[in-house]
């Protein structure tokens, strides 16, 4: 299974075959431990540095989603959005391909979580799943 391929039809094994500029961006956990199916493809082929759990890592960004406990912090969440959003706007020339982050392991409704990715979703360079277009 290849999850640029579910996403965006997309189909990329290594680093290498995504395009020079595409960011692969994933949900973390605020840890940094990369274990999940998006953040375990992060790590293996796109650079993402177990430990850290958000920001720029090599051809990957981590939004952390999962906050390993009872309750999931939806605000803290919005704020990295916005972070990322931010970051997105500050660098057009690269291309950010989101996953549906947050709604496997951090079990949040894909609705909230597409409803965060409005001000990114008006970005020509950020690419979200078809799963938030539903809902934005």
């Amino acid at each position: 299974m290849n999850i640029l391929k579910i996403l965006f039809g997309k189909r990329a094994e290594t680093e290498s075959q995504l395009k020079e500029n595409e960011i692969f961006v994933f949900g973390s956990n605020i840890l940094g431990h990369h274990n999940g199916s998006a953040a375990g493809m992060a790590v293996k082929m796109f650079g993402a540095t177990y430990g850290k759990a958000e920001g720029l890592q090599g051809r990957s960004y981590a939004i952390p989603t999962d906050y390993i406990s009872e309750h999931t912090d939806i605000h803290e969440i919005f704020k990295s959005v916005v972070r990322f959003t931010e970051f997105a706007r500050q660098h057009p020339e690269l291309t950010f391909l989101v996953t549906a982050l947050g709604t496997g392991n951090a079990v949040i409704d894909p609705m909230q979580m597409a409803s965060m990715f409005f001000g990114a979703s008006k970005l020509p360079n950020v690419k979200l799943p078809k799963v938030f277009w539903k809902y934005l």
